[in-house]
């Protein structure tokens, strides 16, 4: 059980971090002026996509073995090329921006815990559907036999990216621009990809 939830959250901790939930979160920490409340909301939207994505892994998984791994090595492979694609196609001007702090938002008093949270909840909730790391939760579930555990170590990898990005995400794009970490995560999804392929043979 360790080892798919270490796997889990080796998968999803960098597909995330370049995903457009982080630039999300580090704006709605600018909006809202709440780090804690805005972490609660991404958390409790993160976890709701994980409950669904494992849920369908698991039925995915009750299919035959060769049917799973066939669908389980399309959906790495479309994930690296989709973030392979994201890498090359960045808004360099958004990663400025970000870094910067010259966002939308004007400083404003601090929102409540409770304003915060709801407001990054509705956002994250809406924004994450069919999102690349959901469709990679669900792909491991369905090959590990162990939903529990891969559904909790993906929800980790996801707090701890939101964590960062509310905690210290503009300091971060500041040092390491986004497109560098698509490419890194393209490279575990390729990996992934062919990882299953060996299996598979």
């Amino acid at each position: 059980m360790l080892g798919e939830l270490l796997r889990a959250f080796i998968t999803v901790f960098p597909a995330e971090l370049p995903d457009k939930t982080m630039v999300a979160t580090i704006i709605l920490v600018t909006r809202y002026r709440h780090p804690l409340g805005v972490w609660l909301g991404a958390a409790a939207a993160f976890l709701v996509h994980v409950v669904v994505a494992v849920a369908a892994g698991s039925a995915i998984g009750l299919l035959p073995e060769r049917v799973v791994g066939g669908v389980v090595t399309v959906l790495f492979a479309v994930g690296a090329i989709l973030l392979l694609r994201a890498a090359r196609s960045v808004d360099h001007e958004t990663e400025v921006e970000v870094a910067d702090g010259d966002t939308a938002g004007r400083l404003a008093p601090p929102a409540s815990v409770r304003a915060a949270a709801t407001g990054s909840f509705g956002l994250i909730v809406l924004a994450e559907w069919g999102d690349l790391t959901q469709l990679a939760t669900a792909s491991l579930a369905a090959r590990s036999g162990a939903p529990l555990a891969t559904g909790l170590g993906a929800w980790f990898g996801l707090l701890a990216v939101a964590g960062l990005a509310a905690a210290v995400g503009r300091q971060l794009v500041r040092r390491v621009p986004i497109h560098r970490l698509n490419y890194v995560a393209a490279a575990l999804f390729a990996g992934l990809c062919l990882w299953t392929v060996f299996e598979l043979v």
